[in-house]
C-alpha cells in the first residue's frame, strides 16, 4: 500500500529523494545509450546529467548519514501517493530525440514541484529547510542541462541532429506512409473502375472500390509490420509502421472510391478521375519533398504507372 506523503517521517523523506536521484541517474544513462547512435552530443549530455544525479545522490547520502545513521529505508516514489511518475520512453528503441529532452525536462520540473510542495506539508524547520535544499538541487538541475546543451551541441551539431532525426522521420513515417499511399491509389484503379465500366452502376462500383481499399489496407499493414522489428534498419516499432501503412493504403484507395456514391455514373467516374489526379500528383510531391527524387522523374514514373492501371481497369470493363 502506498503511503501519504504527510504520513512520513523525515527520515523517510529523504530515503525517497536518494532513491529518486538513483532512479533519474539511471534513466539518464539509458537515455545516453539509446540516443549514442544517432546523435552522440545529445547522448553526451545525458551522460553529464546522469553523473549530476550520482554526485546530488551522495550528497543526500552524506546529509543522512549525518541524521539518522547508516540504514537507509527501502521507500521509493512509487511507494508514496501523489509522487511524481514517469512513463518509460527510454525502454523504446529506437530513441526519439525530441521525447527525450521533454521527458528530462518534465522529470527535473516534476520533481522540483514536489519538493517545493512537500515543504508546505510539514512543520519541523530542519525539515522545511531539507527539502528547500532539495528544490534547490533541482533547480541547479535545470541550469546544468541548459550549460551542458549550450557546451556540447554546437550550430553544426544541432544542424546534423536535425539531419538525423529527419531521416529517422522518413524512415520510420514517411516511407511507410508513401509505400501505402501508392499501392491504396495505383493498385485498386485497375478493379474500381472495371467495375464502373463493366457495370455502369455508381454503388456496385463503390462495393468493389471499398473492398479493394480496404482489403488492401489490411494486407499492406501486415505485410509492413512484419517485414522487420526495425532493430537492424532503425525504422522503428513494426506495428506504428504497419499502421501507418495499412491506413494510408485504404485512404488512397478510398478517395477515388467515394465519387461512386453519386447516382449519376458520368458526374462519379469524372469526380473520381479528377481525384486520381490529384492523388497521383501528391504522390510525386511527396517523393519529390522527403525522397530527394526530381519533380518531374517521379512525376512521370508515378503518372504512367497510374495511367496504365487506369487504363487496364477502362478496358476489361469495357470488354
Amino acid at each position: 500500500m502506498a503511503k501519504n506523503f504527510k504520513d512520513l517521517s523525515e527520515q523517510e523523506i529523504l530515503a525517497v529523494a536518494i532513491s529518486a536521484e538513483e532512479e533519474d541517474s539511471r534513466i539518464y544513462s539509458e537515455f545516453a545509450q539509446g540516443l549514442r547512435q544517432n546523435y552522440p552530443a545529445s547522448a553526451k549530455i545525458f551522460e553529464d546529467m546522469a553523473q549530476e544525479e550520482t554526485e546530488h545522490r551522495r550528497r543526500l547520502i552524506e546529509i543522512h548519514r549525518q541524521r539518522f545513521g547508516e540504514h537507509i529505508p527501502l521507500i521509493r516514489r512509487q511507494d508514496v501517493k501523489g509522487f511524481v511518475t514517469h512513463k518509460p520512453v527510454w525502454l523504446v528503441r529506437p530513441l526519439g530525440l525530441d521525447a527525450v529532452r521533454k521527458q528530462a525536462e518534465l522529470m527535473e520540473l516534476e520533481t522540483r514541484r514536489y519538493y517545493e510542495q512537500a515543504m508546505t506539508r510539514v512543520t519541523d524547520a530542519g525539515t522545511r529547510k531539507l527539502l528547500g535544499d532539495l528544490a534547490d538541487i533541482e533547480r541547479q538541475h535545470t541550469d546544468t542541462a541548459a550549460a551542458l546543451m549550450e557546451k556540447h551541441l554546437t550550430s553544426d551539431t544541432k544542424s546534423e541532429e536535425a539531419a538525423a532525426n529527419r531521416r529517422l522521420f522518413v524512415l520510420q513515417i514517411i516511407q511507410p506512409g508513401l509505400a501505402g499511399l501508392m499501392d491504396g491509389s495505383v493498385s485498386t484503379l485497375a478493379p474500381l473502375f472495371a467495375a464502373a465500366f463493366a457495370t455502369r452502376n455508381s454503388w456496385d462500383a463503390f462495393l468493389v472500390g471499398m473492398a479493394a481499399s480496404i482489403g488492401a489496407g489490411i494486407s499492406m499493414g501486415f505485410a509492413e509490420a512484419l517485414s522487420d522489428d526495425g532493430s537492424m534498419t532503425g525504422r522503428g516499432r513494426p506495428w506504428l509502421r504497419g499502421w501507418t501503412c495499412g491506413v494510408m493504403t485504404t485512404a488512397g484507395g478510398i478517395g477515388h472510391t467515394l465519387p461512386y456514391l453519386i447516382s449519376n455514373f458520368y458526374w462519379a467516374t469524372a469526380i473520381a478521375v479528377a481525384i486520381v489526379a490529384i492523388e497521383l500528383w501528391a504522390i510525386s510531391y511527396i517523393r519529390y519533398r522527403y525522397m530527394d527524387t526530381p519533380f518531374l522523374s517521379a512525376a512521370f514514373q508515378v503518372i504512367l504507372g497510374g495511367v496504365l492501371v487506369f487504363i487496364t481497369g477502362i478496358v476489361i470493363g469495357s470488354s
